[in-house]
């Protein structure tokens, strides 16, 4: 079968020819699931360029994917083949405080992790343990649906983090899958008074209003961006800002004296980047600590989602409360074309492979 994999740091991904799994391959509690569709994340773009290297290669990526059950091991049912199903892409070690908890994506000994160190969606064919092919609705698409999986996840995840309620006002900085996720659950979950949206394209500036933005920013120079949020704010800064973009100079704009960040607000660092030069600190959060002593601010990280976040994020969309947005639909062959449309920032919402389609 096709499958993108990754082989090391700073290696062109490649679409190598893998074996299929079989079901003598696989655990009594997991299942073979056949690819509809997966969406492709700027994880992705973060194995490419050495941001993230986990040790594992080589490795089949993509953690946002969906399809339908076709085998199962000796302990699943066998009335789960044909389950319309996506994938929840951590598997926990079970005994640790936080899997106890459910909290397994940050459980320090994961078995697996679907597309970081176990292999992923971005294939004709996936093995997950069963518990982790999660059913979609019937109406739901496998195009639209596949986005969920970690576009709508985290943004639900960072919501949570954030501790937003309606009476907050809450920046996105960034703005494509994760930013529409948010802006969405913003206005039809939480109801939050005012939601901003900073981002350089015209485009998602657009997208971001007609989804239940209130203002938009243009984020191309960001040392215009504080100054702009105080005025929009009366000069109080926002509540909550969810950084999704994860740069020096985009970070800088939330915090300090004169940021966007207001009295205990919440800075909630959902993205992050690589100088790609091996300088990392190019892009380390800094902040001298006295306005945020003075101001009691927060600063909060958040990782993937909790497989609740998932459940959360399949129901709100089945029921139409949040939506994917889709920039495009691609074969599986042209990935490398979606990819290089996510590092350009020229795609609006997400770009989704789908096996077998033709070019």
């Amino acid at each position: 079968m096709d499958a993108v994999r990754y082989h090391g740091a700073n290696v062109p991904l490649t679409l190598d020819c893998i074996p299929k799994p079989d079901v003598n391959d696989i655990l009594n509690d997991e299942v073979i699931v056949e690819i509809k569709a997966s969406a492709l994340c700027h994880t992705e773009l973060h194995f490419a360029d050495g941001t993230l290297d986990l040790g594992v290669k080589p490795i089949t990526l993509g953690h946002e994917a969906v399809g339908i059950i076709t085998q199962v091991g000796l302990n699943v049912s066998k009335n789960r083949i044909g389950d319309r199903v996506i994938i929840y892409y951590y598997v926990g070690c079970d005994t640790c405080r936080w899997c106890t908890k459910g909290q397994e994506q940050i459980c320090g000994e994961l078995k697996a992790e679907y597309g970081f160190i176990s292999d992923g969606g971005l294939a004709e064919y996936i093995v997950a343990k069963s518990r982790n092919a999660l059913i979609l609705p019937d109406h739901l698409s496998f195009i639209d649906a596949a986005p969920i999986g970690c576009g709508v996840t985290t943004a639900v995840h960072a919501s949570k983090m954030g501790n937003v309620n309606s009476t907050d006002t809450v920046l996105i900085y960034g703005c494509n899958g994760v930013g529409f996720g948010l802006v969405q659950l913003m206005k039809n979950v939480y109801g939050v008074q005012k939601i901003i949206v900073v981002t350089r394209s015209e485009s998602k500036r657009r997208k971001s209003e007609t989804l239940g933005a209130d203002e938009t920013i243009d984020g191309t120079d960001p040392s215009t961006v504080a100054a702009t949020v105080r005025e929009m704010t009366g000069g109080e800064g926002v509540d909550v800002i969810f950084e999704c973009v994860g740069r020096r100079e985009t970070m800088d704009a939330s915090v300090g004296w004169a940021g966007a960040l207001g009295k205990r607000g919440r800075l909630v660092l959902v993205g992050y980047q690589n100088s790609g030069d091996g300088n990392d600190h190019d892009h380390e959060f800094r902040c001298h600590p006295i306005p945020m002593i003075v101001y009691e601010q927060s600063v909060i990280g958040s990782v993937g989602a909790t497989l609740e976040d998932l459940k959360e994020a399949v129901s709100y969309v089945g029921e139409g409360i949040l939506s994917t947005v889709i920039d495009s639909t691609i074969p599986l062959s042209s990935f490398q074309q979606g990819l290089d449309k996510i590092k350009n920032c020229s795609c609006v919402g997400k770009i989704v492979c789908v096996p077998g389609m033709k070019e």
